[in-house]
């Protein structure tokens, strides 16, 4: 999954010398919380809304509204934004990109091309998106959790089964955190199934499989194993 599928193209941005109460209003109409601060088609910097918060006044301030608003309205990005922020490139991967936000604790990357010009902007919501894109949720059906040996065909024998009841799946995503030695966490999702066998089908993957949990979208219903 390459970033450059999934991020904003060509983001809103803002110069350098962007008024603070400038770039705030451009947030908020545009229900965005970061702007890329270029110069030229240079990456300068970045602004988002708690930098802006960081620098506006506390309640407490004991200015009145005239000077407040003259005062913000001297203050400008260059002042405020993250100078030289961390980037990415556009052909990395969106696991990549994920990995650097959580080491950094930031929620927006600006992307640049090869050429180091600004592409565009990936962001935790776009993080977010991909997550509900693998798991396929937005399909409904049925997800189960497994508890599988770490094997060759172990997810095999699972699919087997599942297609034996005329299931299809529509993701399977595998995990080895917090699973035993020697086994990994299994999730798969499953579609057009003949909702009368589906209390048939647990039945013969808790005898065969360790199932962990099994969720029917279509109910929202819950069903943990153990």
């Amino acid at each position: 999954m390459l970033i450059r599928n999934w991020m904003t193209r060509d983001p809103i941005t803002v110069d350098p010398e962007t008024p603070m109460m400038d770039a705030e209003h451009l947030m908020k109409d545009n229900k965005i919380r970061g702007l890329p601060v270029v110069k030229g088609k240079k990456l300068v910097g970045i602004v988002t809304d708690r930098d802006i918060k960081a620098a506006s006044p506390s309640a407490a301030t004991t200015l009145d509204m005239h000077e407040l608003l003259y005062l913000l309205a001297k203050i400008k990005v260059k002042e405020i934004m993250t100078k030289d922020p961390i980037t990415i490139c556009d052909d990395d991967t969106v696991e990549e990109a994920a990995v650097v936000m959580l080491r950094h604790k930031i929620s927006h990357l600006p992307v640049l091309s090869d050429k180091k010009e600004l592409v565009g902007l990936i962001t935790e919501t776009d993080i977010f998106k991909v997550l509900v894109s693998l798991t396929g949720i937005y399909r409904g059906g049925v997800q189960f959790g497994f508890e599988l040996e770490d094997r060759s065909g172990s997810i095999k024998e699972v699919a087997d089964v599942i297609r034996e009841f005329g299931g299809r799946m529509v993701s399977i995503l595998t995990s080895y955190e917090e699973a035993r030695e020697g086994y990994r966490k299994v999730f798969i999702r499953i579609k057009d199934l003949d909702r009368q066998r589906l209390k048939e089908l647990k039945e013969r993957l808790e005898r065969n499989f360790r199932l962990l949990y099994m969720i029917d979208s279509s109910q929202k219903k819950h069903i943990h194993v153990v």
